[in-house]
């Protein structure tokens, strides 16, 4: 695929920037609680406003002095690895998020290194259902490893197809292809289909089968006091990295009018975050045989679709999807 000019893209953040994005991640993840327990709070008629900025602490709070449980025999190591490897996941995906204009880590397979990561979640998930040695935490483990297997294929046809617009692999090149139309104009389908998947790759509602409050309970059902925090605020920060990494891919990164590339970044991803939030609230959690079936027959099908016309406008422009010269 071609590639920008290395002055362009080659160029990474300094490494003290590393330590910048945990805390932008936190805030986010912060303000996407918030706005959730606002969401709820309007529903159920309890305190917002105020109660509703300080309910993720007031949770955490709450968490971090609760007593750890576990079920008889459970692999406790194999539990805990899986609690911790999922807000590493979430943090080692953001490394390739741009912060502007440049990432953390600009690497030339930078979608193939945020699709891996997701791999890890699904590991990360699954160990902490079986690691309980609780029918219930498996069932929950379970259930996301289905899930992953519906939604990963158009996941990754929807995430290919942006690269294939700017062909490249490179998260900073996909960027700069969009300089004079931003890829969600040409790829409508690819980025409906993404925010679905990055809903599901969070078990997010209406996806959130993994972790729902039915009989089974869910893969966390056993979890308790800090292992509880750390893999709800694991899940959180998933949702938060999905949410930002649909603006380089369709949204034009940090390209707009009066305010800077940064600024840009933040207000999009503030924007895609808060849609998903309030998704949740309006659709109920789907069951995983429906939606294993929507996610083959229908969404397979139409990302495959957009793929194949992307490719057909590249080869009709010479390699030009978006305008700008590659």
């Amino acid at each position: 695929m071609g590639e920008m000019p290395a002055a362009v893209t080659s160029q990474a953040l300094p490494w003290w920037s590393a330590l910048l994005m945990p805390v932008l991640l936190g805030l986010a993840t912060w303000a996407a609680l918030a706005w959730d327990a606002a969401l709820t709070a309007r529903v159920s008629g309890g305190p917002a406003g105020r109660a509703a900025l300080l309910a993720p602490a007031r949770e955490a709070a709450r968490l971090l002095v609760g007593q750890r449980r576990h079920t008889v025999a459970s692999d406790r190591v194999l539990a805990r690895v899986g609690v911790a490897a999922l807000p590493v996941a979430a943090l080692l995906a953001a490394a390739v998020l741009p912060l502007g204009e440049r990432p953390v880590a600009d690497l030339g397979v930078g979608v193939v290194w945020f699709n891996a990561m997701e791999v890890v979640a699904w590991a990360a998930v699954w160990m902490v259902g079986w690691g309980s040695n609780s029918a219930l935490g498996l069932v929950g483990g379970y259930r996301f490893v289905a899930q992953g297997l519906a939604y990963e294929l158009p996941h990754m046809f929807a995430i290919i197809t942006a690269a294939l617009g700017a062909e490249s692999l490179r998260i900073t090149t996909i960027v700069d292809a969009q300089q004079d139309l931003w890829f969600v104009a040409i790829m409508p389908v690819a980025f409906v289909v993404y925010l679905m998947s990055a809903a599901a790759m969070a078990f997010w509602g209406p996806f959130d089968a993994p972790v729902a409050r039915d009989v089974a309970g869910g893969a966390a059902v056993e979890l308790s006091g800090v292992d509880r925090l750390v893999f709800y605020g694991g899940r959180w920060l998933l949702l938060v990295v999905a949410a930002a990494m649909a603006v380089p891919l369709f949204l034009g990164g940090g390209g707009g009018p009066l305010l800077s590339p940064w600024a840009w970044v933040a207000v999009k991803t503030v924007a895609v975050l808060a849609l998903l939030v309030w998704l949740r609230h309006r659709f109920p959690t789907l069951r995983m045989d429906r939606y294993t079936e929507f996610s083959w027959v229908v969404l397979v099908p139409l990302t495959i679709a957009q793929a194949l016309v992307v490719a057909l406008v590249v080869l009709a422009k010479g390699g030009d999807v978006a305008g700008g010269g590659m």
